[in-house]
This record gives structure tokens, C-alpha cells and sequence, in this order.
């Protein structure tokens, strides 16, 4: 699999759940049209060639990396024989669905393309579970430490570009507190605390939310500390991605430095999913946590 690019092959399709987004709503017309097309033996290349458009262009809608035009869907459904008004009008409808502009096009001046797929994932997951290292993930950072991790980042940023991957960021944590808020669990390496962003101050009232945050009953937050020893997390930082609609298989996410890869198929996930069960395991539980985060808040 390239860099960058998501091998996605998602499963039988059900009744779609409630929740998701533009994102996924993309992904479920791209699978249903896939598998129209391969019950009809019809290659992506005719298909192609009924709405003007190359096989590539296919591949694409049916990855969901793209948007749906009304009449290629139209189109399209003609060509695989799907003739019921109310089969037509439910996809035509997940088309229109799939073409909302996120809010996060707002930030497009400083969100890099590959990244934009990631966040429509993580606003329309209903389960979020991430192995961090580095640092505190974004989804529980202040703005004063992400501040400071974004400027570490990027030292060449002027303080404008720096200033709008802030509020990029805190735009994201409003999932948290959403109607449709998620389940989050978060264990950070321990190396992840004491490696300073920021002054005292700042990295003070990081740990002082971490704090806060982990009584909330959505969230949970584990360390994996030092003194454990070798862990399961050997791998590095991974995020996993769980949704509402039955239709979609989980994903983990792995962020590299200019692109992204989404893992999807159901033998590589079940590892990462047995290594996130171990470090949880083996991790202090979410009360022991805070007083583990109370300890190294005296050391600051």
C-alpha cells in the first residue's frame, strides 16, 4: 500500500446508523456502488466510459476519495440495473449527503489534504481509542501546550499559520462534549509527560487537564509508566477509529510525516486491537492514573 493512500474494502452493507459524516456517508455510496458494479460483471473501465469519466475516476468513488456528482450516480445505477424508485432516491440521497463540506474546509489554508479524510473519521467515530508516545494527543491538549507543540513542529511557521493549527485543534476537542460524543480512551507513554512543551506553567496545567478531563465519563486516560519496562506499544503511536454504522469495519490510523495510512482489514486490526487490550492492561487504571498524573505534577 502506497504512502498515503487507504486500502479500504469495507464489508456488506446494512442499514446505516445514526451519526457519521460527509467522510464516511463518501465511503458507504462508494462500497454500495462497487458491489452494484461487480454483481453486473461490469468493469470499472465501462463503467468509466458511461459517465465520461476514466477507471481511475471509478476507483475513486468507489474508495470514497472523491465527490459524487448527481448524474454519474444516476447514471451509474442505471447501468447496474437498479430500477426501484426507493433504491434510486436512498442512494441519490447518501450522494447528496456525502457532498456536505465539513467544517473543517474552513482551515484548509493550513490542513494538509491527507489529513482532511482523517478528521471527518474521527468526527463521525463513535469509539476512539489511541496509543500516543510523543507527546498528549491533540484531542487532550490546552491551548497553551498545543501552542507549543505545533511551534516545536514547525519553527519556520509564522505566528498566524501556528495560531490556526491551534484553533484547528481545539475545533476538533468540541467532539468531545457533542451530542453525539464518542467513547475516548487515550493511554499515554509515560515519555509523553515528561518530555517538556512549553514552561512549567504550560506542561502544569496540561497535567492539571489530564486531570480533569479523565473524570469525564466518556473519557478514559491510562500512563503506561517507566517502571512497567517493555510494553506492547513497541510499534509506535496508533489511533483506532470505531463507528456507529454496522456497514463499517474499524480502522487504524497511522500518521506519518507527510501522508497517512488507514488500515482496514480484519487481521491486521485484530493486532493492533490485541495490543491496545494489552496496554490497557497493563497500564494503571484510570483512578490510579490521576494519581500517578498527580505525582508528576509535584515534580514539575
Amino acid at each position: 500500500m502506497a504512502a498515503g493512500e487507504a486500502e479500504w474494502s469495507w464489508g456488506q452493507t446494512r442499514t446505516e446508523g445514526p451519526g457519521g459524516g460527509s467522510v464516511v456517508r463518501r465511503i458507504l455510496l462508494g462500497s454500495q456502488l462497487r458491489r452494484l458494479r461487480e454483481s453486473r460483471g461490469i468493469t470499472r473501465e465501462a463503467a468509466g466510459y458511461s459517465i465520461r469519466a476514466s477507471e481511475s475516476k471509478i476507483s475513486r468513488m468507489e474508495l470514497g476519495r472523491v465527490s459524487f456528482k448527481a448524474r454519474d450516480v444516476e447514471d451509474l445505477l442505471t447501468l447496474y440495473g437498479v430500477a426501484d424508485d426507493g433504491e434510486r432516491a436512498a442512494l441519490l440521497g447518501l450522494a447528496k449527503e456525502a457532498n456536505v463540506t465539513g467544517w473543517w474546509h474552513s482551515f484548509g489554508d493550513v490542513l494538509p489534504g491527507w489529513f482532511q479524510t482523517y478528521i471527518g473519521l474521527e468526527g463521525a467515530a463513535s469509539l476512539i481509542r489511541i496509543y500516543e508516545v510523543q507527546f498528549v494527543h491533540g484531542l487532550l491538549q490546552t491551548e497553551s501546550y498545543a501552542h507549543a507543540v505545533v511551534a516545536r513542529g514547525m519553527p519556520d511557521a509564522p505566528p498566524a499559520e501556528i495560531d490556526r493549527r491551534v484553533a484547528l485543534r481545539l475545533e476538533r476537542q468540541k467532539t468531545l462534549v457533542s451530542e453525539r460524543a464518542p467513547q475516548l480512551h487515550v493511554v499515554l507513554d509515560e515519555a509523553a509527560l515528561r518530555r517538556p512543551y512549553g514552561d512549567r506553567a504550560v506542561m502544569q496545567a496540561q497535567l492539571r487537564h489530564l486531570i480533569e478531563v479523565s473524570e469525564h465519563p466518556n473519557i478514559r486516560i491510562q500512563v503506561m509508566p517507566f517502571s512497567f519496562g517493555g510494553h506492547a506499544g513497541e510499534s509506535g503511536t496508533f489511533t483506532m477509529l470505531r463507528f456507529p454504522e454496522s456497514d463499517l469495519s474499524d480502522i487504524v490510523y497511522l500518521e506519518q510525516l507527510t501522508s497517512a495510512l488507514y488500515v482496514d482489514k480484519r487481521e491486521e486490526v485484530a493486532q493492533y486491537e490485541r495490543v491496545m487490550e494489552r496496554l490497557a492492561q497493563d497500564s494503571p487504571d484510570p483512578a490510579e492514573t490521576r494519581d500517578l498524573l498527580r505525582g508528576l505534577l509535584q515534580l514539575i
